[in-house]
């Protein structure tokens, strides 16, 4: 490995920072859009959301966010993505075409006090279609975007994210609806929001994130100014954090690169797992290899987690801790890559899944956060990339922009091979 690849994967990292702290300039209405997000919570509204390719992993990993939050204690609200229901996505592009399969779901299953996130890095019709059908519907809409799909807004607020890349556009949109999540409970929580405050006391891990936005008083236009400048705060944290990693791990990204390359370019196949966010997460770590939205050199990937009747046939059968190594064990080949995703770094099933890969001759990649947790001492790791941070949202932004760059690297590889 060359000190020029290990340079090019920490140019790598550093190009997603800018394009990623241009969600500051957004901050006032990233915080009227959670606003109004939370007041229409609420009113017992929920969110539909959908996207396309990568927007769809996103689709699912928001449903998981909002539904079941990280923070212990926080409530559960009821998001549902509408990418997910394979045979209802493809039923209708087989019927009516593509562009209407997520307008067709907003128009029967959508209510007026629903909210409606359409994710879209590359211009996309369906999207801008369920965002227009939500929006007639009196529905409140909120669009995440990239590059010219701008064009195609049709939303209340509109995100832009101003690059060409897929994979920085998808690294900025982690980041931004991690920020919706974290911050609608902000206005669920803090004093002076009355529009939707229900009276639940304030979560100690929420004060953590954003210590200024308690203790107060002030009136609900002072809570969105300072909802705001926090959010301008908490991504300059995401850029920090994002080039740190990369100057710590660069040549590490680039040996378990080069290594990914002979196998792949071999022939192999990257078995891609994990659970919740870190399951979609897989999703878009095998999008990424074997639908390059650049146009690149497609690469052999499959995810262990989309096959919903094999993961609850094993973990009603056998039990939940075997759904990754007994697929592995069926598939996995010499020759094979396995890539598991945690972001506490212990997940047992995901552990289980590296020792049986590596039993089968598997060069095993972990991915995780909080110093690596279990990761960290598992004899079956080839490759560990460990995020320095105890929060699960900028642990998992950071490492989106590991397997992006880490599939950049792996394909530069492969070319000049």
């Amino acid at each position: 490995m060359s000190a020029a690849t290990a340079d090019a994967v920490l140019a790598g990292f550093d190009r997603r920072c800018a394009p990623v702290q241009h969600i500051a300039d957004d901050a006032r209405d990233v915080a009227l859009a959670c606003r109004a997000m939370a007041a229409r919570f609420a009113a017992g509204g929920r969110l539909l959301v959908f996207g396309n390719g990568a927007g769809a992993t996103d689709a699912e990993h928001i449903a998981v966010e909002f539904v079941h939050p990280v923070i212990v204690g926080k409530r559960a609200l009821p998001a549902v993505s509408l990418a997910s229901d394979v045979a209802t996505v493809t039923g209708l592009a087989q019927r009516t075409g593509l562009d209407d399969v997520f307008a067709h779901q907003v128009r029967v299953l959508g209510r007026p006090d629903d909210i409606a996130l359409g994710v879209c890095d590359l211009p996309a019709a369906n999207v801008t279609a369920g965002l227009r059908a939500a929006r007639k519907m009196g529905m409140l809409t909120i669009a995440l975007l990239g590059g010219d799909a701008a064009a195609a807004a049709d939303a209340e607020h509109v995100f832009i994210t101003p690059s060409d890349d897929a994979a920085v556009i998808k690294e900025a949109h982690v980041t931004m609806y991690h920020l919706l999540w974290e911050l609608v409970h902000v206005f669920f929580d803090a004093p002076g929001a009355s529009a939707a405050h229900t009276g639940t006391a304030p979560d100690v891990n929420v004060q953590a994130l954003y210590p200024s936005l308690y203790g107060s008083s002030s009136a609900e236009s002072e809570l969105v100014d300072a909802v705001a400048a926090s959010t301008v705060d908490k991504v300059r944290e995401v850029a920090e954090l994002r080039h740190a990693v990369g100057v710590d791990q660069a040549d590490r990204v680039a040996a378990c690169a080069a290594d990914l390359a002979g196998l792949l370019g071999a022939g192999g196949t990257l078995w891609a797992f994990g659970n919740g966010g870190s399951s979609t997460d897989a999703q878009d770590v095998v999008h990424t290899f074997l639908d390059p939205a650049d146009g690149g050199r497609a690469l052999a990937a499959q995810c262990l987690t989309s096959d919903a009747a094999i993961v609850t046939a094993l973990s009603n059968d056998v039990g939940y801790d075997v759904v990754f190594a007994r697929q592995l064990r069926a598939f996995g080949r010499p020759g094979d890559a396995a890539v598991g995703i945690s972001t506490s770094g212990g997940s047992v099933n995901v552990l289980d899944g590296f020792a049986e890969a590596k039993a089968a001759g598997l060069m095993t990649i972990g991915l995780s956060g909080y110093g690596g947790g279990r990761m960290s001492e598992h004899p079956a790791l080839d490759y560990l990339f460990s995020v320095p941070s105890s929060s699960v949202h900028r642990v998992q932004e950071v490492q989106t922009t590991i397997y992006h760059v880490l599939a950049e690297a792996t394909r530069a590889a492969i070319a000049r091979s």
